[in-house]
């Protein structure tokens, strides 16, 4: 489980959103701030995986309490949760290690897309390993979690389902390869038409790029692959 703090000044909100990350699988609120001193405060007495972080805090703002974590040594991640838009805000909050920026207000759809990013490069970690030295292909891998995870298709056209978009959107960016249909329909449970109509789709949106691989048959197989650049 990933442990999150939300951090907001409005109780409502805390609330609010503390209800949303409970509804994301593998996510638990484990704390709630609405200072930005009450956050440094949690942070000392317990472990922090993620702050959701407003930027307008009462006693100063969320992206000193940022410069102030790493400080004094705190390597919980951010994600900005807030009102703030200006680009100065966006770019201050990039140089000070937040992994994401999400614009209040929001749907649930686009706190759920941040933190299935957000879990997606914590699987990405884990995979490449935490020690040691990483190549070219998976700093590549790590850096580009981020940006593929969160890529799913605003609207679906009639007869397919988001649970499923986003089954074959996580075996894809989970894949340390192209795959065919096949092994896409094996690995998310599903049958192989059905994996070959999302694949499809994925495609016509350009969210997945197409590669042919060629057998002793001749016959070239489609392989599969979450396009790194999305």
């Amino acid at each position: 489980m990933i442990d999150v703090m939300v951090v907001d000044d409005d109780f409502r909100v805390v609330e609010i959103n503390a209800a949303y990350v409970a509804k994301v699988p593998g996510f638990r609120v484990t704390a709630r701030a609405h200072t930005a001193a009450q956050a440094l405060a949690t942070l000392e007495r317990m472990h922090v995986d993620l702050v959701l972080l407003d930027h307008y805090l009462p006693d100063e703002t969320g992206l000193t309490l940022v410069r102030r974590m790493r400080q004094l040594g705190h390597t919980a991640d951010v994600i900005m949760v807030t009102a703030a838009r200006d680009v100065a805000t966006v770019q201050a909050a990039m140089r000070f290690g937040a992994l994401q920026y999400l614009v209040k207000p929001f749907s649930f759809a686009g706190l759920r897309g941040k933190l299935d990013a957000y879990a997606a490069l914590r699987r990405t970690l884990d995979g490449v390993g935490g020690r040691g030295e990483a190549g070219q292909e998976q700093v590549d891998r790590i850096f580009g979690a981020l940006r593929t995870a969160g890529a799913a298709p605003a609207e679906l056209p009639k007869g397919h389902s988001a649970p499923t978009a986003d089954l074959v959107r996580t075996v894809l960016t989970e894949a340390a390869r192209p795959l065919s249909a096949h092994e896409v329909a094996e690995r998310a449970g599903i049958s192989r038409s059905t994996a070959q109509r999302y694949l499809k789709f994925l495609e016509r949106e350009g969210r997945i790029s197409l590669t042919l691989k060629y057998g002793d048959t001749g016959r070239p197989e489609h392989r599969y692959a979450w396009a790194r650049s999305g």
